[in-house]
């Protein structure tokens, strides 16, 4: 099943040309990473896939519907999204936060209640993530860690068939960035029909459950598809636009500048 797919997009914002010729498909089951690095065109990407944003021309289709044809907040409701800026400002448990994952909202709306479904659905996607004995903590007392795990859990709390990362890993530690990484390790082993779209810069950040990857430099593909075929020194190289050694080692992605062009500097 083809979970999302965008063919022929383009994006312009004031003239400017966003996005150039993007095509790319994901399927029920794979794990995409989208690389590339700052300024490259990778969040307005993530916009479509989330039904956030529509192209200038081209078409997106997400969970089979395409968009400027369907009704987007119901099409969300399917969409899980992981956003590590997510801006809580009041003292929320970490039930609550998840829980809003049903409403799609910030807070949890005025005079609504979950149902008995909804709360255990919550507390067994709380469970998931590791973060039972949390389940009552409130949300400026946690660490950036758990907030991330979290996250996760609210995302898949309305059973999502599209999970969406954006630079989940923002801010965490060595420790709580490998944490988070075993959390969305193992929704591939949990949850095998799930298809996923991870963002980020950097290579160290990837899951070792990446299956595929899209690179993309200056607002076009640069490679796209299996991730031992797409993320290679070359591509790497092209898409940052500086010699950039990528290495593969025990599931784990790294990468690092290339000594020669260190000793020209």
């Amino acid at each position: 099943m083809t979970v999302l797919s965008l063919h022929d997009v383009t994006f312009r914002r004031n003239g400017r040309l966003i996005l150039d010729d993007i095509t790319f498909e994901v399927a029920a089951g794979e794990h995409w990473a989208l690389l590339g690095p700052n300024g490259a065109g990778k969040s307005t990407i993530l916009s479509m896939c989330g039904a956030s944003a529509h192209p200038t021309s081209g078409t997106v289709d997400v969970l089979g519907h395409r968009l400027g044809r369907v009704d987007l907040q119901e099409l969300r409701r399917h969409i899980g999204h992981v956003n590590p800026r997510h801006p809580i400002r009041s003292p929320m448990t970490v039930e609550e936060v998840v829980l809003t994952g049903f409403t799609g909202t910030i807070d949890t709306p005025l005079r609504w209640e979950p149902t008995a479904a909804q709360i255990a659905a919550a507390r067994e996607r709380i469970a998931q993530v590791g973060l039972t004995e949390r389940r009552d903590a409130v949300w400026p007392t946690m660490s950036q860690g758990e907030r991330g795990r979290a996250l996760i859990a609210r995302a898949l709390a309305p059973e999502p068939q599209l999970l969406l990362l954006d630079e989940p890993t923002t801010g965490l530690d060595v420790a709580a960035r490998e944490q988070l990484l075993e959390t969305v390790d193992h929704l591939s082993v949990e949850m095998p029909e799930l298809a996923s779209v991870l963002v980020t810069h950097h290579l160290e950040e990837l899951p070792e459950s990446t299956s595929h990857a899209l690179l993309i430099g200056r607002g076009r593909i640069v490679a796209s598809g299996p991730i031992h075929e797409t993320v290679t020194t070359e591509t790497v190289t092209r898409a940052f636009e500086h010699p950039i050694g990528v290495a593969h080692h025990d599931g784990r992605w790294s990468a690092r500048a290339l000594r020669a062009a260190r000793s020209m500097l």
